[in-house]
């Protein structure tokens, strides 16, 4: 039997449940992933901030 399909056989009790979770936990979830997105935004622009400055200066160089 290949190493790959050795688990195949079984069913997968994992995909038949249900996801529980509590109303809590959902809103736990929501307040990080808005975090991440936030600190994701900021570095982006942060990036642009850094790449505009950089080009103005590249630029009054050959000026």
């Amino acid at each position: 039997m290949s190493m790959l399909t050795q688990g195949l056989e079984r069913p997968m009790a994992w995909a038949e449940r249900p996801a529980r979770r509590s109303k809590a936990r959902k809103a736990q979830l929501k307040r990080v992933a808005l975090r991440a997105l936030a600190v994701l935004t900021m570095g982006s622009v942060l990036t642009a901030l850094i790449a505009l400055k950089t080009a103005i200066y590249v630029w009054h160089l050959h000026a």
